[in-house]
């Protein structure tokens, strides 16, 4: 399963964005340019300036879809609340969760745990549609319903377009998987090979389509199998995009028991950190600190750190209200660095969230989030949740101001993994940059990550990843990354959702060893420790492919660097 989101482009077409070679080392993030020459971040060459230096426990919650606790390579490394007795249904540490063992889950209840839910965009017009689903453009309105109006048929305009293009998606790819079906049995094999499709004689047209995807997406993948993996994967995502993320019917949330008028409400969800889809979260950590001494699976960045497992992200957008006390629930247990791999087009309070990352931002944590993965630039995009706090001080949805939506409205997009093949609806007309938002308030315990590849040329950025002269921090590997996945297993993956864990593993690499520097220090020697990139790189904008500087699309112009961040942070120690 990638974690890339999915690109909507033309269905059963080779993929569009240029796919990445497969010509890398195992573990390749580990690896040191200078030395491997592959653009990694040095973490072994960062661990020879530590040896015989002492460290400290550093906490690292990782905010997400689910942790497998049990894993071979992570059991060891997750954090345990020491005040809990674990299944005595008691809530030990009298901290308001029950069994709180290994952190929380924010969408789960005693009715069990929540897989599926809608996007943004659909809950915020199941919000609107009683109020305006019979308003017509000549209903007089009061300025502010006005707004409201307008945003409501925007959001239903992108909502029943996506609903087309993904039941259009589903029926294409409902279609190819049964020609690869009939295929497979023709071919009565198990282990199908390459050399099997390129012998193969289609018979009809769905067959010779099928044949034709195959054979591209062979060009890029290790085999057959991995080719199925994908379209079921699409198929996946056009499903749930249907009967769940779109669904204006479909609503999750009564089952969590909570008030959620109430975004202040803190106590609610259950002890299942794992969940019902613990993949992406365990994939996550595992880049963060999988033990790196067990001679087993693969290495973590962090060798002394304690992994926190927070179940905040759903199969949909995660919420708001869930994703503030996610914060605020690491910061009060203790963590130092917090990885958040996950972000969507709309918010639908934005202002609670704010004040969890003003709480983080006051209790010395460093926040981490991918920049997303849908190729666009994040100065001209919002994406949530981000550092910039909006101006409102309301943070209740009854009341949220119609203004505040309409500055909050990004662009729609596709929302979760993505390998190309599918139709791809109107682009939408470019937007204007927000510069209200660079020069107002922020958090300054914020880095925001795009995802590179090991490539020193004009290929180092990823092809999905998003960007922004002002908006990312830095970039960091995230294609082809190894890691853990639940059941003890391990994958390569790719997405923004890695780049990030990889800094914030350099982040807790850094907490670790030198403890006396705070969360803004340590965000600045990541900043200043990368290396700089002076080829022009690709990207693409608005469908063209151009060729620009790595400062043009990024704060700090260059990928993170264990290696140089020791050293830095080592002379910035010794300073204080």
């Amino acid at each position: 399963m990638s974690f890339r989101k999915i690109c909507l482009i033309v269905a059963f077409l080779p993929l569009a964005l240029a796919a990445q070679k497969k010509d890398v080392q195992p573990n390749w993030h580990h690896l040191d340019l200078q030395k491997d020459g592959v653009f990694g971040i040095g973490t072994e060459k960062a661990y020879e300036l530590l040896k015989n230096k002492k460290s400290s426990s550093v906490t690292v919650a990782v905010i997400d879809g689910g942790i497998d606790t049990g894993h071979e390579d992570l059991k060891s490394v997750m954090w345990v609340n020491s005040k809990e007795v674990p299944g005595n249904k008691v809530d030990d540490d009298k901290n308001g969760y029950v069994d709180d063992v290994y952190g929380w889950d924010y969408i789960g209840s005693a009715k069990g745990s929540v897989k599926y839910d809608n996007l943004e965009l659909t809950r915020l017009i199941r919000f609107y549609q009683d109020r305006y689903s019979a308003v017509l453009n000549t209903t007089p309105l009061n300025p502010a319903e006005k707004k409201e109006f307008t945003l409501y048929k925007k959001l239903v305009t992108e909502q029943m377009g996506r609903m087309e293009v993904a039941r259009l998606n589903l029926e294409n790819y409902s279609s190819l998987r049964k020609a690869m079906d009939t295929i497979e049995r023709k071919i009565g094999k198990t282990d199908i090979t390459r050399a099997d499709i390129e012998k193969y004689e289609p018979k009809g047209s769905a067959e010779s389509k099928a044949i034709k995807y195959i054979k591209s997406e062979l060009k890029d993948e290790p085999d057959y199998t991995s080719v199925k993996e994908k379209v079921k994967e699409i198929y996946d995502f056009c499903y749930s995009q249907i009967n769940y993320h779109l669904n204006l019917e479909f609503d999750p949330r009564d089952s969590i028991g909570d008030n959620y008028t109430n975004s202040y409400e803190r106590i609610y969800g259950n002890n299942d950190v794992k969940g019902p889809s613990p993949l992406h979260g365990t994939h996550v950590a595992g880049i963060i600190g999988a033990n790196r001494v067990n001679n087993i699976g693969v290495k973590g960045i962090a060798d002394n750190v304690k992994i926190m497992a927070i179940r905040t992200v759903p199969d949909g957008d995660e919420r708001d209200k869930d994703v503030a006390n996610s914060i605020r629930y690491a910061v009060d247990n203790g963590a130092k660095v917090i990885n958040m791999s996950f972000g969507k087009s709309y918010s639908w309070d934005k202002a609670v969230v704010d004040s969890a990352i003003k709480y983080a931002q006051s209790k010395d944590v460093l926040l981490v989030h991918g920049a997303g993965n849908d190729a666009k630039n994040l100065d001209f995009n919002n994406s949530f949740p981000n550092r910039y706090f909006t101006n409102s001080s309301n943070a209740n949805f009854e009341n949220l101001p119609s203004n505040r939506l309409m500055d909050m409205m990004a662009q729609g997009r596709s929302q979760t993994i993505g390998m190309g093949g599918i139709v791809k609806p109107a682009a939408p007309p470019k937007p204007k940059p927000d510069s209200v938002k660079f020069s107002g308030p922020q958090a300054n315990n914020w880095i925001e990550v795009g995802a590179s590849t090991w490539k020193n040329d004009e290929n180092l950025v990823a092809d999905f990843s998003n960007y922004g002269k002002y908006s990312v921090d830095v970039f960091a590997p995230g294609v082809k990354i190894n890691s853990t996945l639940p059941d003890s297993k391990y994958k390569e993956e790719e997405g923004t959702s890695m780049a990030s864990p990889v800094v914030a593993g350099i982040a807790a690499l850094i907490r670790s060893y030198y403890p006396n520097l705070t969360a803004v220090q340590v965000k600045d020697v990541i900043m200043r420790s990368v290396v700089k990139v002076n080829q022009k790189v690709k990207i693409k904008e608005e469908g063209e492919t151009l060729r620009v500087k790595l400062s043009d699309i990024c704060v700090s112009g260059g990928v993170v660097n264990a290696y140089n961040a020791i050293q830095l942070a080592s002379q910035l120690s010794q300073s204080l």
